[in-house]
């Protein structure tokens, strides 16, 4: 495991798009292993690399589930999400305007806790015209790695 830190000023280029920056008294460090690169601040783990792209963890979207666009799951499909599966398309309740290939949080509809972060594979329009099929890809979800590194 690879730990470098970084100046803060660059993490906040990076996370600029989530309306998010740290200050200068923040200690940012990168973590790297042959799995996955984690951002942590003051010793949590609060970013993680997915395509390049650096996006919020779990631990970070239970603090500020606004950074993201959110999906809404019903409590029938929280199980299957929590286990790392893909979104289908009858569990979801609500889904904000998002573009394909936008990155969102996947939150279940009584407790409005963050449950995972995933991937649109369509428009939020269409989605919500659909009735059935895969229409968003976990990536990070409770229970995984990521969520056991803070």
């Amino acid at each position: 495991m690879k730990r470098t830190p970084l100046k803060v000023k660059d993490l906040n280029k990076e996370i600029e798009y989530l309306g998010l920056s740290y200050n200068k008294k923040d200690f940012v460090e990168r973590v790297e292993d042959e799995k996955f690169t984690l951002f942590f601040v003051n010793r949590k783990t609060q970013f993680f690399l997915h395509e390049k792209k650096i996006l919020p963890t779990l631990h970070l979207l239970q603090e500020k589930p606004e950074i993201l666009k959110k999906a809404v799951v019903d409590m029938g499909a929280v199980k299957f999400v929590v286990n790392g599966a893909d979104i289908m398309r009858p569990g979801i309740t609500q889904f904000d305007e998002a573009e394909k290939g936008e990155f969102i949080v996947i939150i279940d509809e009584n407790n409005k806790k963050p449950l995972s972060v995933g991937k649109a594979l369509f428009s939020g329009e269409e989605i919500m015209k659909m009735d059935s099929g895969k229409v968003v890809k976990n990536i990070h979800f409770v229970g995984d790695e990521i969520w056991k590194n803070d």
